[in-house]
């Protein structure tokens, strides 16, 4: 299960910031109220340096309350390209697995 959805994980926080900005925490707690529970904070570290790494997201460095600046994520036209490939994969891949389970 876990290597499942370390295969979507960056389908799924792509997804998150297609609906706003975000920093790492805000998308690790968000991911434990949608009950991805199992989920380390340093995997999604890991996975928001790869994103911006390929150049799918924005990053502003943006003034904390408690400490040093955040990395604020933002979607951007590179980003929302791949999360629309992500999504016609998703669905082609749902549809045969349905497939094969119907029989």
């Amino acid at each position: 299960m876990s290597e499942m959805l370390k295969g979507t994980l960056e389908g799924i926080v792509l997804a998150f910031l297609a609906g706003r900005p975000a920093y790492g925490y805000e998308i690790t707690a968000w991911l434990r109220e949608q009950g991805f529970t199992d989920i380390a904070e340093g995997t999604v570290y890991a996975l928001l340096i790869r994103v911006e790494q390929r150049g799918l997201v924005d990053v502003e460095k943006v003034p904390s309350e408690k400490g040093p600046p955040r990395k604020v994520y933002t979607l951007n036209a590179r980003g929302r390209n791949h999360l629309d490939e992500f999504w016609r994969t998703w669905s082609f891949l749902q549809e045969r697995i349905e497939q094969l389970r119907e029989g």
